[in-house]
């Protein structure tokens, strides 16, 4: 368990249900589920069930930067979540700023490398080396870099839905060591048929989507009242003997006892059979909570950054006084964060 003198500043969102945090906020204010598409598949045999990204009304200005003009949309989703979440934090310029830059994800490239190795396969010879830099784990970490103009310390960490709280244990780490003066948390998925395609044969019912979530993090408040991240829990992981459901558990007698006005944001879908651990977990909490996944789609482990910025958002606007987060991953780990007012 890490409990951490971190603060919040800022947040930054693209999902479904549009470009920008008040979007995403808006649809879960809401509370009604977003709508589904069906594209085909590539061998146009059967469809698949996603909510993806809308285009937006203008594009971001983040997205002229020359570095992004051929640029994945997963790389795409995590600038413009990382420029809000600056923006948002009022770091007008990371010049002389000691900045590190952590990114999450599950999936990763999957549609360039879709692309790519179809090509391969095809024909070795004519395959577009222009792809290839597109297809690594580290792509989106390395344009958000040279939109930024970086030279802080930059990881890029691959996990399930759990990433994104991976990757803001790292964060404070490098913060509490004094290594970075800000640190900018990036988890970014994008939609692909390959994905959907796995995500009905181990739960069928999934609806996947897509897109990105940022939150920078400082060891200071900042010149407004905000958000502290008060606690990282273990993780949890399933091996050996610890099922997922005992992991689930024990990642919930991680928190502490809940006190009035308090709020939970878990990770469950609205598929009964994927979300049995969590729900088991969970089934003495007596507050309010709220589920993203079920509203914007199972969004991998973007959808976990987006249930940080759901908490945080709560915190900020006076609905509760702390929240907790909890995510229970399909196949790595069950861990779970806490945030309070500052």
């Amino acid at each position: 368990m890490v409990v951490t003198p971190i603060f919040v500043r800022g947040c930054g969102a693209v999902s479904p249900a549009g470009w920008g945090v008040e979007p995403l906020l808006n649809a879960l204010r809401a509370g009604e589920t977003l709508p589904v598409q069906s594209p085909a598949s590539p061998a146009g045999d059967r469809s698949w069930r996603v909510r993806t990204v809308p285009t937006p009304a203008s594009r971001p200005a983040a997205l002229a930067h020359p570095r992004l003009r051929r640029a994945s949309a997963i790389s795409q989703f995590a600038v413009a979540a990382a420029a809000e979440a600056l923006q948002h934090g009022g770091f007008a310029s990371t010049q002389g700023l000691r900045l590190g830059v952590v990114t999450g994800t599950h999936t990763a490239c999957i549609r360039y490398s879709e692309r790519f190795f179809g090509e391969v396969l095809r024909d070795p010879a004519t395959a577009s080396p222009l792809l290839f830099p597109e297809t690594v784990v580290n792509a989106p970490a390395s344009h958000l870099a040279a939109f930024l103009g970086g030279t802080g310390v930059s990881y890029s960490l691959i996990g399930d839905q759990t990433a994104f709280v991976q990757a803001l244990l790292v964060a404070t780490g490098w913060l509490l060591e004094h290594r970075v003066d800000a640190c900018l948390v990036v988890s970014a998925e994008e939609a692909a048929w390959v994905v959907a395609d796995a995500q009905q044969r181990f739960g069928r019912g999934i609806v996947g989507s897509e897109g990105a979530g940022a939150i920078v993090l400082a060891r200071e408040a900042g010149n407004r009242p905000g958000v502290r991240l008060e606690r990282i829990t273990d993780a949890h992981l399933y091996a050996g003997r610890l099922t997922r459901n005992a992991a689930a558990h024990a990642m919930r007698h991680d928190f502490p006892r809940s006190l009035p006005n308090e709020l939970l944001v878990d990770a469950r879908c609205g598929v009964a059979r994927v979300d049995r651990a969590e729900t088991a977990a969970w089934q003495d909490w007596s507050g309010p909570r709220l589920s993203p996944r079920v509203v914007l789609g199972e969004g991998l482990s973007a959808a976990t950054a987006w249930q940080g910025i759901a908490a945080c958002a709560a915190l900020a606007d006076g609905h509760a006084d702390a929240a907790n987060v909890s995510v229970v991953g399909a196949n790595l780990q069950a861990i779970g964060m806490r945030f309070v007012k500052a």
